[in-house]
């Protein structure tokens, strides 16, 4: 009998709790980052939940060749430059919400999207590791 080409269901629940945890980071950034806020007239919610699914795709699809083409700059200035990777990541996944939804965040500086993309890892790392999706 042949398989079917189908999701196995751990794997979807694997990206529903990686999508989950990046919410809770996304909304942890914009509560504790001055210079981050929400666009949309909606519930404050839904536009972070929205930035987080774009940012969790990216994660999967786009991230890992970002870091492999940055690999010898994130050598050299050993591994900070992954930082602005990062930062890369969060502006293009705001760039899509609003873009495509029309809701997103609003983000004022380039030290606010840093401090951002920091505060969003570390919190979905200790979500992650709480939740077993390392």
């Amino acid at each position: 009998m042949e398989e079917e080409n189908i999701p196995r269901k751990d794997t979807l629940m694997n990206f529903f709790l990686r999508w989950l945890g990046c919410a809770i980071a996304v909304g942890c950034a914009v509560w504790l980052i001055p210079g981050i806020g929400v666009i949309g007239n909606v519930a404050t919610w839904i536009p972070i939940v929205f930035v987080a699914l774009f940012l969790s795709l990216i994660n999967l699809s786009i991230k890992p060749i970002m870091q492999i083409i940055s690999l010898p700059i994130s050598i050299l200035t050993l591994g900070i430059f992954a930082l602005i990777v990062n930062v890369a990541m969060l502006y293009l996944a705001n760039w899509l919400s609003t873009g495509i939804l029309g809701m997103g965040l609003v983000i004022t500086s380039f030290g606010s999207a840093f401090l951002a993309s920091i505060i969003i890892s570390i919190v979905s790392m200790i979500v992650n590791g709480i939740t077993g999706t390392d």
